[in-house]
């Protein structure tokens, strides 16, 4: 018997690619501050009508890139995040109450995120406990330490950005770009890859591979900008 092959959809443009995203949805995004993220898919949907999502990410990028060109059109409806960052808007809304806002434990975060890519449905930590994180969640008691129990997070879309993918839909994460990005692929019920090179099958060596492709929906190239949250340029020392 030969080896069945299925290629995954090669969207033509950011429009298509994100347009099975809907009013309400729950979608993932990769990266960290503005490293690592899917910034064309962004652009796209903020270009889009699409409104009151619930946004689960590490943080909400600033306020004329990333996330925050969502934040900006108000199509953010709640913020799931680790960390509030330096965006002004995000700040804006959360303290007049637009916003609704869960910020998580990072570890806690990316730990809820792999859950669910796993199909674990909740699991103990000590991260938060004693804290107003705490209220209203189960705790246990293991070995004389109490732990909280966090429920694992999916996603209805989850958009990811590679340095590599095949159009079997394997991809390698450059560097950095391998923080949220490989946990969010498995976590979505849909996931689209937006990769910098697209290659053919084989072309990939299989150990380098970080996400595999039965996680992956669909790919799209494109070119980054790759732009910097906050530039910090070292002080030149004595030779």
């Amino acid at each position: 018997m030969g080896v069945i092959t299925i290629l995954k959809t090669i969207y033509p443009t950011f429009e298509s690619a994100i347009n099975n995203i809907s009013d309400g949805d729950t979608i993932m995004v990769g990266g960290f501050g503005l490293c690592g993220i899917p910034e064309n898919l962004i652009k796209a949907l903020s270009e889009s009508s699409v409104k009151n999502l619930t946004v689960i990410s590490n943080n909400c990028g600033v306020d004329d890139w990333g996330l925050g060109l969502l934040l900006r059109n108000k199509q953010i409806k709640k913020m799931i995040a680790s960390y509030v960052g330096e965006n002004k808007e995000f700040e804006r809304q959360l303290l007049q109450g637009d916003l609704e806002v869960e910020i998580i434990p990072q570890g806690t975060l990316a730990e809820r995120i792999r859950a669910g890519g796993a199909g674990i449905p909740a699991f103990y930590t000590p991260a938060g406990v004693g804290t107003q994180i705490a209220e209203g969640k189960e705790t246990r008691v293991f070995a004389g330490k109490t732990y909280l129990l966090e429920e694992a997070l999916v996603a209805d879309v989850s958009l990811i950005r590679a340095v590599k993918g095949d159009t079997l839909g394997n991809l390698i994460y450059n560097k950095t770009a391998r923080n949220f990005n490989p946990l969010m692929a498995a976590a979505g019920k849909t996931t689209i890859a937006e990769v910098e090179a697209l290659v053919e099958v084989g072309h990939l060596h299989p150990e380098s591979i970080h996400t595999p492709s039965i996680y992956v929906s669909g790919l799209i190239r494109g070119t980054q900008d790759k732009r910097v949250e906050k530039l910090t340029i070292a002080k030149g020392g004595s030779s």
